[in-house]
């Protein structure tokens, strides 16, 4: 991979916020692997102990169990941290519309904690956080590219944005060097299936794996531009050494194709070999419709490749969906 051309000392010590989580943990663990400190933070109000358990013993991890509400939590783990990498939040688009305050409490308040702590710490030398495509709204322009947003379609979406106007004022006013990443539908090991707001690949993996047909929202044409982990990670890294250029600025994350739901769940199939057989259902609200990355301007000022495309990512996931579930019928 590209980011392990990346050259930083040795112990370099990384904050990982929500590092129980999906993102987070695949993260933690490839700095790790790089020779880094990693001082992990999450509350686990969505991530999972056994997702950080394989580095539980690393004597170059510490872990912090709280919230980033608590901002003297916050103030506590930046403390000589040189990098942060933000992706603590609250995701989910439909369960935002049932419950708005908690998504402004966790993804907007949270984050200013976060940000703010990284900024009176003096330490810090470059905050990335996790924004989301779900900032493009209403937007019929294909590919997606920055600065050419449509209407929010739901209150994380407003979240994801708001977080995006903090990392700019932050870099202008404070000299905090913010980086956002929009990813786009990220994909990969540890993602939960289990969760009422999982994914819709692992939710599928899970169902093609235990007998039973998956749901498709809608008509199964709507299009996404799913993206592997190891995409999101190489652009997080290569975020902490870019130009300043890049500070105080936004990045599509993404591999620059869509597939439709419809031709995913046929790949799954072939993948996991098992019938394709789906079932229809309603549309859901506040989802967009068709997404596609335009990702020349992370190519640009990060370097970022993302050169896992959805087949070559989805062989590496469907492995671990197998394993896991394989687990998970032995132990009940």
């Amino acid at each position: 991979m590209g980011y392990e051309l990346v050259k930083l000392p040795k112990g370099t010590l990384f904050l990982v916020t929500g590092v129980a989580g999906f993102i987070g943990s695949n993260l933690a663990e490839t700095l790790l692997d790089m020779g880094m400190k990693v001082r992990g933070l999450d509350n686990f109000s969505t991530g999972k102990q056994v997702n950080v358990s394989l580095f539980a013993n690393n004597p170059n991890y510490t872990f912090i169990e709280g919230d980033i509400r608590d901002f003297d939590t916050c103030q506590q783990a930046c403390k000589d941290a040189e990098y942060v990498l933000h992706q603590a939040a609250l995701g989910s688009v439909p369960r935002s519309i049932e419950e708005p305050l908690l998504y402004e409490e966790n993804n907007v308040k949270g984050t200013l904690n976060v940000m703010e702590a990284a900024r009176l710490s003096g330490k810090v030398k470059r905050f990335v956080y996790a924004s989301s495509s779900s900032v493009y709204g209403d937007s019929e322009e294909l590919p997606k590219h920055e600065g050419a947003e449509g209407q929010l379609l739901s209150p994380y979406a407003a979240t994801k944005l708001v977080n995006e106007h903090y990392g700019s004022l932050y870099t202008r006013l404070y000299n905090m060097p913010c980086i956002g990443l929009r990813y786009f539908n990220v994909f990969g090991p540890r993602q939960d299936p289990d969760s009422q707001y999982a994914a819709v690949i692992p939710i599928f993996s899970k169902l093609l794996l235990t007998g039973e047909r998956p749901t498709i929202n809608g008509d199964g044409r709507q299009t996404r531009d799913f993206t592997y982990i190891d995409n999101v990670i190489e652009a997080n890294i290569k975020a902490c050494v870019a130009d300043e250029a890049a500070c105080g600025e936004t990045f599509n994350i993404a591999c620059g194709e869509r597939f439709s739901l419809l031709n995913m769940l046929k790949n799954m199939c072939e993948r996991l070999e098992v019938a394709y057989d789906p079932v229809f259902g309603p549309d859901r609200p506040g989802d967009i419709k068709h997404s596609l990355a335009d990702i020349s301007k992370a190519r640009m000022l990060l370097g970022y490749e993302g050169e896992w495309n959805f087949h070559s990512g989805f062989d590496r996931a469907a492995d671990w969906y197998r394993s896991y579930f394989e687990q998970n019928v032995s132990t009940n």
